[in-house]
């Protein structure tokens, strides 16, 4: 569904993606690992146009991400981002129903809004939460509207940037289980980027290794660990000793 051929991405003499090579097919959940700042997150924003690659292809369903109509390209995907990414000045149910009240997928307030409590319900919250703000929630609510947000226009393919990060080991954990329970039932692509191996061993279908700009491995999360790789072997462990060197 999603081929990135030899695409490569710079910034001044950094590069950062040297000749990535990666397919995700359809209904795959395909999880990113990497130390922080190898290029995960700059990987998905090119997926998603939000950055053009210096060079190399990506194409959605064999059709070139950058030649294609963006507003009917986008509404393709949903996203919960690493941060939660909650306008503080709206209501839960306006945060998770903002794609439902706005350009091509608007739909009558109530409608959203009844939409929106049903993906509240769905991530485990009740309706009584819907109206109040963001900043009354705890750390782990948030992400889970987040998540009700991510699905709420039931996206083909939803991206995941760093879903547990700032959350304790339990609520990390069902914040994982959510995932896989949601992107099984609505049969959706996904791809999450992650370095939290908990999350890999729950979310993944397949597993792909990204340092130093490329792809170092690709294969079934049930091959990771005797995948014979050092780079994977390395972080998967957390071992100091190994071909990933720790910034010091």
């Amino acid at each position: 569904m999603i081929e990135l051929t030899n695409v490569h991405k710079a910034f001044g003499p950094k590069r950062v993606l040297d000749g990535v090579d990666l397919t995700i097919n359809r209904g795959e959940s395909m999880v990113i690992i990497g130390g922080s700042g190898t290029g995960k997150s700059v990987l998905l924003k090119c997926i998603l146009g939000l950055m053009v690659q210096d060079s190399g292809s990506i194409t959605l369903d064999g059709e070139d991400t950058s030649k294609v109509e963006r507003d009917a390209f986008l509404a393709r995907f949903g996203m919960l981002f690493q941060g939660g990414a909650l306008f503080d000045s709206l209501p839960v149910w306006q945060n998770v129903a903002f794609r439902l009240l706005r350009g091509s997928l608007a739909k009558p307030k109530e409608e959203a809004r009844e939409i929106a409590i049903e993906k509240l319900r769905r991530v485990g919250l009740t309706p009584d939460v819907a109206d109040l703000f963001p900043a009354e929630l705890s750390g782990g609510m948030q992400k889970r509207v987040g998540l009700a947000r991510a699905i709420a226009a039931e996206p083909e393919i939803i991206f995941f940037d760093e879903p547990t990060t700032g959350l304790d080991p339990i609520m990390s954990g069902v914040i994982n289980d959510l995932i896989r329970e949601i992107v099984v039932e609505m049969g959706a692509t996904a791809m999450t980027i992650t370095h939290d191996m908990s999350s890999v061993r729950v979310i993944a279908d397949k597993v792909a290794m990204l340092h130093d700009g490329k792809i170092q491995w690709t294969g079934p999360v049930s091959d990771m660990d005797a995948s014979g790789d050092p780079y994977v072997a390395q972080f998967i462990s957390g071992s100091a000793e190994g071909p990933i060197e720790a910034v010091r």
